[in-house]
């Protein structure tokens, strides 16, 4: 896209006019307008009364979470799962069957 010096400015000059009837027609209706709103750029704002309620969900959500640590940390823990001595003898056994196995393959190879 080639866009000539003499076209820029005046694509430049026509929106520096813009601004000014804006703004002219905002001073005869008794408001401004920003250029943000007419980029439509502006930001959203919340109302205070919506950022109670979620700083109220926030709080909420966080009281469940401690709450639920401490129970947690009450309990006596319970291990789950794991190996016992026999079968982790037994693994260990077959895995110097295994590498047994790979050394003797890699030396006839």
């Amino acid at each position: 896209m080639h866009i000539s010096l003499d076209s820029l400015e005046e694509a430049l000059s026509i929106r520096r006019q813009m601004d000014t009837l804006e703004k002219q027609l905002g001073a005869l209706l008794g408001r401004t307008i920003s250029s943000d709103s007419t980029t439509g750029k502006g930001h959203r704002h919340m109302s205070a009364a919506t950022r109670a309620k979620i700083a109220a969900a926030a709080r909420a959500r966080w009281a469940r979470v401690k709450g639920r640590q401490t129970t947690i940390a009450h309990k006596s823990p319970e291990k789950k799962g794991g190996l016992t001595p026999a079968g982790r003898r037994r693994l260990s056994q077959l895995m110097k069957a295994r590498w047994a196995a790979r050394r003797e393959a890699a030396g006839k190879a």
